[in-house]
C-alpha cells in the first residue's frame, strides 16, 4: 500500500501537483510556495521528479498570488 503525500494546507502547494514533484520539492527543502520565488524555473526542472507539467502548475499557482519564479 502506497501512502499519498498531501501538501500541508499552509504550504501553498496545489493539491494537483504530482507525487514525484511534491517529493522533489520536499527533498530540496522547499516547504512553502513562496520559497519558489527565489529559484529559476530551469533550476527547478533539474530536480528529479519535477517535470514541465509541474512547472506549469506551480507557475499558475504563483501567478494567482501575484508571484513568479526568479528571473
Amino acid at each position: 500500500m502506497t501512502t499519498r503525500m498531501v501538501p500541508p494546507a499552509d504550504s501553498g502547494f496545489p493539491g494537483k501537483l504530482s507525487q514525484p514533484a511534491l517529493r522533489a520539492l520536499a527533498q530540496a527543502g522547499y516547504t512553502r510556495l513562496e520559497q519558489l520565488t527565489a529559484i529559476k524555473e530551469t533550476d527547478l526542472l533539474k530536480l528529479h521528479g519535477m517535470g514541465p507539467k509541474g512547472i506549469v502548475i506551480l507557475r499558475e499557482t504563483l501567478a494567482a498570488k501575484g508571484l513568479s519564479f526568479a528571473e
